[in-house]
């Protein structure tokens, strides 16, 4: 031991830095605030993915999970390709002992057993063989969103919280964030108990201490989301005097420039001095090759049952987001979100047409580009991606996005479940253009007129994820009320691809004929057996005008369906078209929560499925 110092993670879930350490002064968490003294605060740390699986791929792996296919989707199973690594495979070749205590949750196909010396709840340093160096890690479930669903004794009460202002004054939400904090409180004393064990082992002169939560907070537009709220967590950093040299900062530092979750397997190489495996996305926050980053890069795509493609960059100052689905509002129901009291009255809000502007937004189309200050405007209201004095910045920002993008080989444009979802076939050109599809997206989500004639002829390209991307940008077209080309039916008629006849329908829909097209989508819904294309057929439908007399039995025939997220998203449109819907219904399992009311694997994401045949 006396060469490598230890290293303990110790993990908070969906937790923001709403602690004393990042200036909070209602948080109570002592343990913490004094870690901080000790050690360095990153102040603008970010996750890669707002919600947890993606994020801990990430973690894992030191690649974003966009660069893997499938392993961007909340509750999916990524088949990881043999070119990555994961951090503890690693450690243990250099001779530590790596336990897990205990969430894994790494939306991949990886066996926890194959990496870790120790996964589970007993999983501890103290197993280790004597004289081994550890790496430890504890997961601390107490402030899961799940947190927010009930009473949670403590001495914050909803009177006593300060509500973000894009979100409503409602008892639910307070209740919520009041919740939230007495959770913060019990988890930083859980947090302080390993601290404590720590010291009393003898261990803290040689032990490299990491905090870090795995991605923001439970309220509206946090979880999820690629604002701050969703994607900015604590991250605390505790280097002993003995290892000092292995960090720039002095104890009590604040670090301003961005940071990454990416960046923890590149620092925990850099704590061993191990060389750095190629391939990696992020960058050492220790050691002598530690540097500070510019930018720190996210994405957003399926999360539960609703689909969605967003990319964002942080620097210290600002965020952009570009949204390549503008045509769908962010308030889109998801049956676990919606246990939440706080989403139930912010729905309930927007329906009662009681909202100003700045908290409608959410229930709003989004724009295809925001730019947010966050020092004048740290809720992110005000978008400033029209305003010409922010012009050099914002295309900066845009120009990193894009560079980052190409560079990890983005496979977030892929349909889910494509025969292109592959690791192979998403590193071939012809079936995988990237720069182009990327061109392509980007002006599908401009919505503008001119490029109708771009979007028709890239309907006959040979790869099936333009078709897919042409689709949409005619969907996004018809969406706001524009004019679609003509001959899109013959297009239609001859496309062997669901991916592609599924926008294309729903375009066609929304441009005249609804009941035909209504009913092409339903007897896709029918006909696939792919449960993704299921939920791509019933997203459609969602948004297209209700015709309960074709579809609503087709509907119905998915309630006890073994994929969740299908079922949930089946019992949601059916009450939307039988007009039972309220936003205080339950459709999510209630059974599927365990003991302490968080959410159980997905079944689909513990089943590999096979991607469908190119045929209707």
């Amino acid at each position: 031991m006396a060469d490598r110092p230890n290293i303990l993670c110790i993990v908070s879930e969906d937790c923001p830095p709403r602690l004393g350490a990042y200036g909070d002064r209602l948080a109570h968490s002592p343990n913490l605030d004094q870690l901080a003294h000790d050690g360095v605060v990153y102040d603008t740390a970010n996750c890669t993915s707002p919600v947890c699986a993606p994020s801990r791929f990430a973690i894992l792996t030191g690649r974003h999970a966009e660069s893997c296919p499938r392993a961007q989707h909340m509750q999916a199973l990524a088949q990881l390709p043999g070119e990555f690594l994961t951090y503890p495979a690693e450690m243990r070749k250099a001779g530590y002992y790596c336990t897990n205590n205990a969430k894994t949750h790494y939306n991949c196909d990886i066996d926890p057993a194959e990496i870790w010396d120790e996964s589970g709840r007993s999983a501890h340093w103290r197993n280790r063989p004597d004289g081994k160096p550890f790496l430890a890690v504890f997961n601390c479930m107490t402030t899961h969103e799940s947190c927010t669903f009930k009473d949670q004794p403590g001495a914050v009460r909803p009177e006593d919280v300060v509500l973000p202002s894009y979100v409503p004054d409602t008892p639910g939400m307070r209740q919520s964030l009041a919740r939230q904090y007495n959770a913060i409180a019990r988890m930083d004393a859980e947090l302080g108990r390993h601290l404590f064990d720590l010291e009393a082992d003898g261990l803290a002169d040689d032990t490299i201490v990491f905090y870090f939560s795995d991605h923001g907070s439970a309220l509206p537009r946090s979880k999820r989301y690629l604002y701050d709220e969703g994607l900015r967590v604590p991250l605390i950093i505790r280097v002993p005097r003995k290892w000092r040299q292995l960090t720039p900062h002095a104890p009590g530092t604040r670090v301003s420039a961005p940071a990454s979750l990416v960046d923890l397997f590149p620092s925990f190489l850099a704590i061993a001095d191990l060389d750095m495996p190629e391939g990696l996305h992020g960058v050492p926050l220790l050691g002598s090759r530690a540097a500070p980053r510019q930018y720190a890069f996210s994405g957003r795509d399926r999360m539960g049952e609703r689909y969605d493609l967003s990319r964002s960059v942080r620097s210290e100052r600002y965020r952009y987001i570009r949204n390549y689905t503008p045509h769908r509002p962010l308030g889109q129901y998801v049956a676990y979100e919606w246990l939440g009291a706080h989403y139930q009255d912010y729905e309930t809000a927007h329906l009662t047409g009681i909202l100003n502007p700045a908290q409608e937004q959410f229930w709003r189309k989004k724009a295809t580009e925001e730019f947010y200050d966050l020092r004048s405007d740290p809720d992110a209201t005000i978008n400033l991606v029209d305003d010409p004095a922010y012009k050099a910045l914002i295309d900066d920002h845009r120009a990193a996005l894009d560079e980052h993008m190409h560079a990890i080989c983005d496979t977030g444009f892929i349909p889910e479940h494509s025969p292109v979802e592959t690791w192979e076939a998403s590193r071939d050109e012809t079936l995988y253009p990237l720069p182009e599809i990327m061109d392509l997206a980007l002006a599908a989500a401009g919505r503008k007129e001119k490029n109708s004639p771009v979007f028709l002829s890239k309907l006959s390209h040979s790869s099936p994820v333009m078709r897919h991307w042409a689709a949409k940008g005619l969907l996004m077209l018809s969406s706001a009320g524009q004019r679609l080309p003509d001959g899109l039916e013959t297009v239609y008629e001859n496309e062997k691809d669901p991916q592609v006849c599924i926008p294309l329908a729903e375009a066609l829909g929304h441009a005249g004929d609804a009941r035909h097209w209504v009913s092409e989508i339903t007897q896709i819904l029918r006909a696939a057996s792919d449960p993704r294309i299921k939920l791509q057929a019933l997203d459609a439908l969602t948004w297209l005008p209700p015709f309960p007399d074709i579809s609503l039995a087709n509907v119905r025939a998915l309630h006890d369906d073994d994929d969740t997220y299908l079922r949930q998203s089946s019992d949601y449109l059916a009450q939307r078209l039988d007009g039972t819907y309220k936003p205080t219904n339950i459709i999510f399992d209630l059974s599927r929560l365990d003991a302490e009311g968080q959410m159980g694997k997905q079944k689909a994401s513990t089943t590999q499925q096979q991607p469908h045949p190119i045929s209707r």
